[in-house]
Parts: structure tokens; sequence; C-alpha cells
């Protein structure tokens, strides 16, 4: 079988996210939840269709960033439109500053995905939220540019159709105004902070409980938001000294619960490993829902046959999508020039999706021709450490030193950022969780 070199690059795009309803992705999608310790996203979809269909519902869910969360929440997304819910997904990275996010900026941002997505059904006059967003308007454009600007909003009073069109486009024009202006940011979140439980209430009393009433009119069982790449935010110090994380889903973490909706937010994995973790706990009607690495290696060091297999097809899945499982592994070194390459390439990944396709289009890249040979995976894989090592220090080796000995971590803040940058990875099996080092870091110097 003659493998395309070039259609072969673009199906391992490691920034590529897998849209289940589509029906080439779907063939590259590989089902890893039998050695992730459970189907996290079906257990998701029983609790909102089965167990709570009706009283709103939130769930923090987390993991390594490109471990294949927003795959995972888009399977999730289509199941629930199966189930007949009406399903609002969106990555908050294209609404919020991720460098300076407050509990207002998420709360608006839901609001005017929300709206733009009932544009068929028509709600009644919204007019504390206009009044809010008026003010908020009147904020932005006299008190920082000394000229009072026309409200997008315009007059509280429009026909009900205009009063739905004028939300979506008014949260729009503000939150375009102030997400590259650190300066508006502030004068907004000074005018609406004190104001969150009135905004708060508004979103519910006029879109969200009125939406789900008009969505269930028309057949649909309820209402679902999903909010991907919040755990991207980033963990700089507020300028009062609360990290930006822990202020978000700690202190404020209260008023992500309260909206009348079914609520899915991811949450950065270091939180984990706060020490502020058992107040997130209890902020939140249940524990985060994490999920792990794919284990390719026990933690004793031998294979994870399972893990391997799955990840050897996920690879081949990439090139050959349309062959059965069994009849990829017959034609292996159409890409490899050896079956021991790919091992190498799997093991290296640590079970980190998103890595081994990096890994593996950097190689494709290098040696520009089929099949791939072994040197050029471990110049690429040579290459990868020398830059991950960088900014590694003496006490982040020791640290290290102690996971790759132990197999576990502690709420140390040193622990924390070896998780956000991805250098240790977690791993479940039946209810228990073990870490381990990068495979990348393990063959360094530094840890020989």
């Amino acid at each position: 079988m003659v493998l395309d070199l070039l259609k072969f690059f673009q199906a391992t795009d490691p920034s590529r996210t897998l849209f289940i309803n589509n029906e080439l992705d779907a063939k590259y999608y590989i089902d890893f939840s039998g050695v992730r310790g459970g189907d996290i996203i079906n257990k998701l979809k029983q609790k909102i269709t089965f167990f709570k269909p009706n009283d709103p519902t939130c769930t923090l869910f987390t993991g390594h960033i490109g471990c294949g969360k927003s795959t995972e929440l888009l399977r999730l997304q289509a199941e629930l439109e199966k189930q007949g819910f009406h399903v609002v997904y969106f990555e908050s990275s294209e609404d919020l500053e991720m460098t300076d996010v407050d509990i207002a900026d998420v709360l608006l941002a839901i609001a005017r995905r929300v709206s733009q997505s009932l544009d068929k059904i028509t709600l009644a006059e919204t007019s504390k939220f206009n009044e809010l967003l008026q003010g908020a308007w009147r904020v932005l454009n006299t008190e920082v540019t000394g000229v009072k600007a026309k409200s997008p909003l315009g007059d509280v009073g429009y026909s009900t159709d205009k009063e739905k069109v004028s939300l979506s486009f008014g949260i729009g024009e503000i939150t375009t105004k102030i997400k590259n202006d650190p300066t508006l940011r502030e004068k907004l979140n000074q005018y609406l902070g004190p104001q969150k439980t009135q905004l708060l209430e508004a979103i519910n009393r006029e879109l969200l409980e009125p939406a789900i009433a008009k969505l269930k009119q028309q057949g649909k069982k309820g209402l679902v938001v999903i909010v991907d790449n919040l755990d991207r935010i980033d963990n700089r110090v507020k300028s009062w000294g609360r990290p930006q994380q822990e202020y978000l889903f700690v202190d404020q973490g209260e008023f992500l619960t309260k909206l009348n909706c079914h609520l899915v937010y991811t949450m950065p994995l270091s939180l984990k490993f706060s020490n502020d973790y058992g107040m997130l706990t209890q902020r939140f009607p249940e524990d985060p829902k994490v999920l792990p690495m794919v284990p390719v290696l026990w933690p004793d060091g031998s294979i994870h046959d399972k893990g391997m297999e799955l990840m050897q097809q996920m690879v081949l899945a990439r090139a050959f999508p349309d062959l059965a499982p069994a009849e990829r592994l017959s034609n292996i070194t159409e890409i490899f020039d050896d079956g021991s390459s790919l091992d190498r390439l799997c093991q290296m990944s640590g079970g980190h999706v998103r890595d081994l396709l990096r890994l593996l289009n950097t190689w494709i890249m290098e040696e520009m021709a089929l099949p791939l040979s072994r040197d050029t995976l471990e110049q690429v894989i040579r290459s990868r450490r020398n830059e991950m090592t960088m900014p590694i220090s003496d006490d982040e080796w020791q640290l290290l030193r102690h996971v790759k000995q132990r197999k576990r971590v502690s709420d140390d803040q040193g622990y924390q950022k070896l998780i956000r940058s991805r250098f240790v990875f977690e791993y479940r099996d039946r209810g228990e969780s073990w870490f381990d080092v990068n495979p990348i870091l393990t063959e360094a110097k530094e840890l020989a």
C-alpha cells in the first residue's frame, strides 16, 4: 500500500482537534478509556441525561494540556445532542484575555455564547441584564476616554426580537473592547465586581431559565454549556497577591457553580496540587474529573501492553484510516524502518497524545521520506530533550528524581510547576494514580 507522505503529515498535525461528527476524524479517534481508569465522558453524560436531567449540574474537567480533553469534550457534545440536549461548546481563549481573567469576564462570555446559539428562539425582555451592560458601556466610554459613546444595546425597552439580538451583540462589543486593554478590563471589573450577584441573577432569570423553557417547548431536554480552554489561564499573581488560578476557581468558584444550567469547565491540572485544593472541592459539588495520560509503562518500568497497543493504533490510524486495526499492524514497515521504531516513539511520548504527534510530525519533516528511520527519531528526541532541559533548575531536577523514585508528588509549589510544564505525568489504574517523569527527560544525564 502506497502512503501519501503529505497527507500523513497533515493527519499528524499536533494542533488538530478531532471532531467526532466528522467522518474522517471519527476514523482517527481511538478510545483510550479502557486504560485511563474509566470512561469519564460516559459518566458525565449519564449524570446529565439520567441522574439530573432537570437540575443544574457543574463539573470541573482537567488533565494535562494536550492530552485530548477537547476531543473528549466534543465527543460529549455530540452524544448529548443525540440525547436531545442543546449544547453550547466554546473555547474560552477566544473570548478572554487568559493572562487576566475575572469572574465577570467568564459569566459574560457564557451569556454571550448562549445568546448567540439561541438565534431562533425569542426571549422575553432582558431589562436587568441590559441595565447592567449599559452601565458597563458607560464606564468604558466615559471614565477612560472621557467621551460618552452610544451603547450598542440602545435604550432599554426595545421589542422582544431586538432585545435578543442586541444582547449577544452588546456583550460582544464590550468583551472585544476590553480583551486587549488591561485598563479597560480593570474598569469593567471595578464596575461589575460588586454586582456579581446581580449579574448572575440577571443571566439566570432573563437568559438561561427562559431559554431552557423555550428549548423544552421545542422538544429539547435541556441546556448544557461546555467551557473549554479555561485550564489555560495564566497563573500570574493578581495585584492583591492572589494567584489567578486560585482566585478564579477557589475564591470565585461558587459563582461558577450558580448558573442554572448544566456546566462543564476545564480546570488547570496544577490546582489539584495546590494547598487550596481542599477549599476548591468544597466550592464545587464534586471532585474534578481527571483525564490522565495513556499508560505505556507500568510503575515498575515494564511495558503496559494495552496502552502501547492503543498508542500504536493512534499513529497507524492516521496513516491507514480505512483499514482494520489488525491490517494496520501488518503495514507498519510502510511507515517505519522497523516496528521497534514505532515502539520507541510511543514510549517517548509517555502516553501524551499531542506530544506523540509532535514528535512524529517533526520526524516526518526531518526525514521527508518513508519509511521513517530510527536514527532520525533519535535526533528528534535529543533535540526535544535539549529544549526541555534548559529551564530546569537544580531544585527541580531534585524533585524530578523524587518522582522517578517514588512515583508520586505532593502539594509543593515546585511540583505544581512540574505538572504545568508537562515534566511529570499522571496515570490511573482501577481508581489509583501514580506519577512519572516525562520519558523525554528520563534519559537526561541529570536523571541517569
